[in-house]
């Protein structure tokens, strides 16, 4: 918590006078499609997302099952939690999915519903 002309914020920080939340996940976005990235950014606002590896671990990897393998997914972050979705007729790879270990395995229209709140039960 700080004071701000006269003001008391707390969860956010100022760095040359543009504010940041500081409760921001970074999510790692694996095979998702630049349609589909367009419209998790604007379900996610806040929150730093990413489209490549970077220095830093991220909190939280979104993983298009229908473009990537889980398995290989699974074993590039074995200690990160994982959200794998695909189209509700793509039986077999949400059992692929599910099998790989992935935290939360869900079709496309339910990840456009419940994006924010997987973030938030998932990134501590």
């Amino acid at each position: 918590m700080c004071r701000r002309r006269g003001l008391w914020v707390t969860g956010w920080i100022s760095v040359r006078e543009t504010w940041y939340n500081t409760d921001v996940a970074t999510i790692l976005m694996v095979g998702v499609d630049l349609f589909f990235r367009s419209k998790l950014v604007g379900l996610l606002p806040g929150h730093h997302l990413i489209t490549s590896d970077s220095v830093d671990a991220p909190d939280l990897v979104i993983c298009d099952i229908t473009r990537v393998e889980p398995d290989d997914v699974a074993d590039s972050w074995p200690d990160v939690p994982i959200v794998g979705f695909t189209n509700h007729t793509d039986k077999s790879g949400l059992q692929r999915a599910h099998t790989a270990g992935f935290d939360q395995v869900i079709v496309k229209s339910a990840l456009m519903e419940r994006a924010s709140a997987l973030v938030e039960e998932l990134v501590p």
